[in-house]
């Protein structure tokens, strides 16, 4: 374990990560629970508990698991690397690659699905698990063989989002055929080995001394199930990976939109923000417990939340027969964390979204938005002096021509009296907290006033001219 780097007073937050990951093991979801949560600065907190086989010792930071559909991330990334390299437009059908692939599209309107299509889990094929879990060791024979006998359709391709590991198993046939490398080889050599993730890898044996194996509960007990060997699904779940390995790759991921400078590494900051952008919405589901009042949708390999208080979180779930794992990261907060659980299907998303969620919340992470130009921040206090005493030059100077025309100073003057009048006069010295103003872009903030009985909220917009002068400026009472 190590210490967190980030909160003066991190106990009660930590220890309820740590609960939240030993609760796995103790309610019997899974044998084996580990986790690193991760920052900028690296790994700041990580845990063990259980077995990582049975009557074996817990966990750690260099146990290996399989981390199933983690994997996809891998594979998009590769072939963004060739896409950078001048090698592969992402809108070719994939046909051109696989010839063998007819899907059953109505004959009216026969599209053929698109590399990006597949990449973005958008071109048309059925939802594929469980089944596509146990299919990574079939030869490229016999996915010929299945292609050639039709792939059944439910949309048209490119309309909808429809989860596919099969689009996956086309893809790393698509990354073999642009380099007439092997699929494994490709995604080892050009990603593995420059980012230095030396216990990642597609076999048991390249993944280190320490393995955890995998189980299925059966009644009272846990039943050991074997490994699959590589095959044409491997690019959609096959890599076997350590906490501290999958903590690295979620990090320089995640590391593209640090303020600080993202991490060097094979491909540019540019195309991992692109994984990490909603290409193809999800429909909320109307059955779910809780709806979420964001918006959620696939990349390229990783699913993205975008909520409206928390910010935009990227992850991705890993399901395989005996392992469960997901990684998760919030752009805005730069923290993240992965898990791991050594049981089929048992829902490692649900302790690494709470630990998350107790990481942002309370050590010391909190969402910030963007950071505004000191334009911005320098006329957000002449705005604010126009709140406590109104000056028409001062307004003349800092506003938009469209600010009067859109409302004339009389009527604002009289609708910030209203305001004021509404939260009982505002404090005669308030203390203005710079943090506290929030804004959706450096051009954009919103902060508060103190008033006796409430508090004015106040907002202004700038406009994209040199030198910037505010176009919206809204003040009401709360």
């Amino acid at each position: 374990m190590t210490s967190p780097r980030f909160s003066d007073d991190p106990a009660a937050p930590v220890q309820a990560i740590f609960d939240t990951f030993q609760r796995r093991v103790d309610d019997g979801h899974t044998p084996a629970s580990a986790f690193v949560l991760f920052s900028a600065e690296g790994i700041e907190l990580e845990g063990g508990f259980g077995q990582l086989q049975l009557g074996g010792s817990a966990p750690q930071g260099r146990t290996a698991f399989r981390i199933a559909s983690c994997t996809k991330s891998f594979t998009c990334a590769t072939l963004l690397l060739l896409r950078d390299r001048g090698l592969l437009d992402l809108d070719t059908p994939i046909t051109a690659f696989v010839p063998e692939f007819t899907p059953n599209t109505p004959p009216s309107d026969p599209v053929t699905p698109t590399v990006r299509m597949l990449m973005t889990m958008s071109a048309g094929l059925p939802t594929d698990d469980p089944w596509g879990d146990r299919q990574e060791a079939m030869t490229r024979a016999e996915l010929g063989a299945l292609l050639r006998a039709g792939v059944p359709t439910v949309s048209i391709p490119g309309t909808a989002f429809e989860y596919s590991n099969l689009g996956y198993a086309l893809l790393g046939q698509v990354i073999a055929s642009v380099t007439q490398r092997p699929y494994i080889e490709v995604v080892t050599e050009e990603l593995l080995r420059p980012l230095r993730l030396d216990s990642t890898g597609f076999r048991a044996q390249d993944a280190g001394s320490e393995l955890a194996l995998g189980y299925r509960r059966s009644g009272d007990r846990w039943v050991e199930l074997p490994f699959s060997d590589p095959g044409v699904f491997s690019p959609m779940g096959g890599l076997f990976s350590t906490p501290h390995d999958l903590a690295r790759w979620a990090g320089w991921l995640a590391s593209a939109f640090s303020p600080a400078g993202a991490q060097d590494g094979p491909l540019s900051p540019a195309s991992r923000r692109e994984m990490q952008q909603i290409h193809r919405s999800i429909a909320a589901d109307p059955d779910a417990p809780e709806t979420s009042h964001g918006e959620q949708g696939y990349g390229l390999g990783l699913f993205v939340e975008r909520d409206p208080v928390w910010g935009t979180q990227a992850y991705h779930s890993g399901g395989y027969p005996g392992f469960s794992t997901h990684m998760r990261w919030s752009h805005e907060a730069q923290i993240g964390v992965v898990g791991f659980e050594n049981a089929t299907y048992s829902g490692a998303k649900v302790p690494v979204a709470e630990a998350l969620d107790l990481a942002v919340r309370h050590l010391g992470r909190r969402v910030v938005g963007a950071a505004p130009w000191p334009e911005t921040v320098a006329l957000r206090e002449a705005a604010e002096s126009l709140v406590v005493a109104w000056d028409d030059s001062v307004a003349d100077r800092i506003f938009a021509d469209n600010v009067a025309p859109d409302i004339p100073y009389d009527e604002r003057v009289a609708t910030i009296a209203s305001a004021i009048e509404s939260v009982g006069g505002l404090e005669p010295e308030h203390t203005r907290d710079a943090s506290e103003a929030r804004g959706d872009s450096p051009a954009h903030l919103v902060w508060h006033i103190p008033g006796r009985n409430g508090r004015l909220r106040c907002e202004i917009r700038l406009t994209p001219t040199t030198p910037a002068a505010i176009q919206t400026f809204i003040v009401t009472a709360v």
